[in-house]
């Protein structure tokens, strides 16, 4: 069922973004050679604990997942871009990763997603390598493509209008799209109706209306967009070993236009 939130319930959520971007913050400014992946989770749980907020992630079991998630964030590092279950790797320089990041405060729920290159900022690394250009347009493509939702995020657009948004980026960019997986409602839980998939027709799908509150959120993989699950059950992987990145933002669809609610905030401002 789809739910439209009132203002008052929009700002309660709001609080909820501010909280999950400034847990990715956190987990991006930790996020270096060497660090493990457990460190970030670690993090992120203990930043949810201080905060009194509840984790959308720790319980979660849909119908794809082979049992409960059991970690608070997701850690997705070169072929994987989606669903990465947080385990024992250190970090290396040039890896390309992933951090989705969901969680409830009051009751409300926010979602957002960023990539970045590991190391990207250490001394000797070689931003010119190809693999460091290729990832670098990998991520910024996807944020290309979240920006060009968002834009097309309007009262009286249609679902369909973020989704062409979304795929004709991919496109130009030369990435083919994976439709299984994509953006959602938001509300009292993580996932909810409508579903908002990277790829569509303009003008179709679901009207959008004054306080539809959903998840932005496009992924794409190099070469391919074909995935598979991991042995540990839950992680995606691209089929053919290339690597993915992934950007996402929850946006309350207002009368004066979309407003992010994940936006991260720079000197207490959202940025």
């Amino acid at each position: 069922m789809i739910e439209l939130r009132t203002p008052a319930e929009i700002e309660q959520m709001r609080i909820a973004g501010e909280f999950v971007a400034s847990v990715l913050q956190a987990c991006k400014a930790a996020a270096k050679p060497g660090v493990n992946l457990l460190e970030l989770d670690a993090l992120a749980h203990q930043m949810i604990k201080d905060a009194g907020a509840k984790s959308c992630y720790i319980d979660y079991h849909p119908s794809f997942g082979a049992m409960p998630f059991g970690k608070v964030i997701c850690t997705s590092v070169n072929d994987a871009v989606l669903h990465g279950l947080p385990h024992n790797y250190r970090l290396k320089t040039g890896d390309l990763l992933s951090i989705d990041f969901a969680a409830l405060t009051n009751g409300w729920a926010a979602d957002s997603a960023l990539s970045i290159i590991v190391g990207a900022d250490e001394p000797g690394f070689d931003a010119n390598s190809p693999r460091a250009v290729a990832d670098r347009k990998l991520i910024e493509t996807t944020e290309i493509a979240l920006a060009a939702g968002i834009k097309a995020a309007q009262v009286g657009n249609k679902i369909g209008d973020i989704s062409a948004a979304i795929g004709n980026v991919a496109r130009k960019a030369g990435y083919s799209i994976n439709l299984d997986f994509g953006g959602h409602g938001v509300g009292r839980e993580m996932h909810g109706d409508p579903h908002v998939t990277n790829d569509g027709k303009p003008g179709k799908g679901y009207p959008l209306k004054p306080g539809l509150v959903i998840a932005i959120e496009p992924w794409f993989l190099e070469t391919t967009d074909e995935l598979y699950t991991d042995k540990d059950g839950w992680t995606l992987r691209s089929a053919d070993g290339s690597r993915g990145a992934h950007s996402e933002h929850t946006v309350a669809i207002t009368k004066g236009g979309p407003q992010i609610l994940t936006r991260p905030l720079i000197n207490g401002w959202a940025g």
